[in-house]
């Protein structure tokens, strides 16, 4: 339960900087927003608790990189989502455990078998397929987000690598740090206030939405096996569509319907592979 409020708040995170984009606002100065907002809420949780040490990377380099990632991941997204439906970018990044499979092997030594090979191709089909780059709707912000999906794919293996090497509270406030710190000169260049108490509200409400959605899924993983969270991120496509339909009136199409299915299975499968291989290996020791 706590794993699908944390996938609700990541929603809710697209679904205001998407409204914020199509008010108006920045790219740049919407992924600001979301950050800063994050930051001061870590930096109001954890400080008090954990003092100084909080600040302090025990791997600078690494978490720089794992920060820079993440970054890169969210201004492509928000860049993707001025001009795409939210359905299309959260579905296209819903591919993410296929590239991480794929990046695993050069990056972090893993060995990938010929099922597992099949299922990854399978899923990049399905991304074919949401994409349709054959289709006379092709949109060119489909490489924002498929940018994104490489950005939060590398995001993901560096924070594999930092696993059991950074507290949670490190991990918070670096991320949201380097976003704040790298883009609040840029921000400020072409900075435009919110002039509807709406805005205003979603304005607010960003940074608190990708706090409390990291938060709660840290939290979620520490009562429960990654294994058993992971397939838990797929009703984001059901929630992404809601917010279409409610928020923006655009309905998804028939196409990344089917695509997002095929992604799902591949998806659903990679992770059934790997969670019977860690069952063997466990077995054994």
């Amino acid at each position: 339960m706590l794993m699908c409020l944390a996938v609700t708040l990541f929603t809710c995170i697209d679904t205001s900087a998407k409204w914020l984009l199509l008010f108006g606002l920045p790219t740049l100065q919407v992924v600001f927003t979301r950050y800063l907002g994050h930051f001061l809420l870590a930096l109001a949780v954890y400080l008090p608790t954990e003092g100084r040490s909080a600040l302090v990377s025990n791997a600078p380099l690494k978490q720089a990189l794992r920060s820079g990632f993440l970054l890169g991941s969210t201004v492509m997204n928000f860049m993707a989502l001025r001009h795409l439906p939210i359905t299309i970018t959260t579905t296209i990044f819903f591919a993410g455990p296929i590239v991480t499979s794929i990046l695993a092997i050069p990056i972090l030594g893993e060995k990938v078998g010929l099922r597992r090979l099949i299922a990854i191709c399978f899923g990049f089909s399905g991304v074919l397929v949401v994409v349709q780059p054959w289709g006379t709707e092709f949109h060119p912000s489909i490489f924002f987000s498929l940018a994104g999906l490489m950005c939060a794919s590398l995001y993901f293996i560096m924070t594999r690598l930092l696993a059991g090497v950074e507290a949670n509270s490190t991990q918070q406030i670096w991320g949201s740090g380097t976003a704040v710190l790298c883009l609040l000169p840029f921000s400020l260049q072409e900075w435009v206030w919110p002039d509807t108490t709406q805005s205003w509200i979603v304005f607010c409400l960003i940074g608190a939405f990708g706090f409390s959605g990291h938060a709660i899924a840290t939290l979620a993983h520490r009562w429960a096996d990654a294994s058993l969270l992971a397939p838990v991120v797929y009703i984001q496509v059901f929630l992404a569509s809601l917010a279409g339909v409610l928020v923006f009136d655009t309905w998804p199409t028939i196409w990344t319907l089917v695509g997002g299915a095929i992604i799902i299975a591949s998806g659903l499968y990679i992770w059934q592979r790997e969670r019977s291989i860690n069952r063997r290996t466990n077995d054994r020791t």
